[in-house]
């Protein structure tokens, strides 16, 4: 039956590869039928056609469901832990760090980390690893270049030191942009890479069902060195961080155990 929502997932899924059963269904069965009414499409059936063959639609679509928002050094208090507390303590027993920044989105996050790391002459094993599941949103924060109000969480000293004014945008200069490696990535789907010394995953998961918060949060925890620590969103908690192996070292950071 056309007008079924399970009908809809999975057709949705062989069209995008993106597995709408593992959001929580009323969140999105609103955000998807508000947009169908926005778009004056009566039900399932004809939706996925028009996604099939419209890919302004498709498009405007996808940006809706995956609610690509970020921010420079969104929450700053929380970064002020991560640069004073979290950073220095991954420091003691290594030289160098392995960095993920998981569902990206636009970019600010890496660039943020990035900014931070050079201010305190940190080193990386490699490049930070900035991935998402939208590989359009990739492909802009890939190149750096964000409008004077998107810039307005970045300190001043810092705006100055590492972007170069473009118009009323700035651009992320070299040095930057070389630290990061942007790379598209299905956190439900596709292999994690092993021994993080951070990870940062924040206000994602937030949109997923607990029985997949549960499988990701495990997947994070695997994917750390002991020592490792995960830095969660500020409307997020990890309830079964003992049994993950997990603990809480400060306020959305959760360290994995030696």
């Amino acid at each position: 039956m056309p007008d079924n929502w399970e009908w809809f997932i999975k057709n949705f899924e062989l069209l995008s590869h993106i597995d709408l059963t593992a959001y929580k269904r009323p969140q999105m069965e609103r955000r998807i039928n508000s947009f169908m009414r926005s778009a004056s499409v009566p039900d399932y059936k004809e939706f996925i056609s028009l996604l099939k063959t419209d890919a302004n639609l498709y498009r405007k679509f996808l940006d809706h469901i995956t609610i690509n928002v970020s921010e420079f050094f969104r929450n700053a208090n929380h970064w002020e832990i991560l640069e004073k507390q979290v950073i220095p303590g991954l420091l003691k027993n290594r030289s160098e760090l392995k960095i993920w920044s998981a569902g990206c989105s636009t970019g600010e996050e890496p660039y943020s980390l990035a900014m931070m790391l050079k201010e305190n002459r940190v080193n990386l094993t490699d490049k930070i690893l900035a991935t998402d599941l939208d590989q359009e949103v990739l492909a802009k924060a890939a190149q750096g270049i964000y409008t004077a109000k998107a810039a307005q969480g970045i300190p001043p000293a810092y705006l100055a030191r590492y972007f170069t004014a473009q118009g009323e945008n700035y651009q992320a200069k070299d040095e930057l942009k070389n630290m990061i490696k942007f790379q598209r990535h299905d956190l439900l789907k596709d292999n994690f890479n092993k021994d993080f010394d951070l990870i940062l995953c924040r206000n994602v998961v937030i949109y997923f069902t607990e029985e997949t918060k549960s499988k990701l949060y495990r997947r994070f925890a695997d994917a750390m060195r002991p020592g490792g620590v995960l830095f969660i969103g500020s409307t997020e908690q990890i309830f079964q961080a003992r049994e993950l192996g997990l603990k809480s070292v400060a306020t959305f950071f959760y360290q994995k155990e030696s």
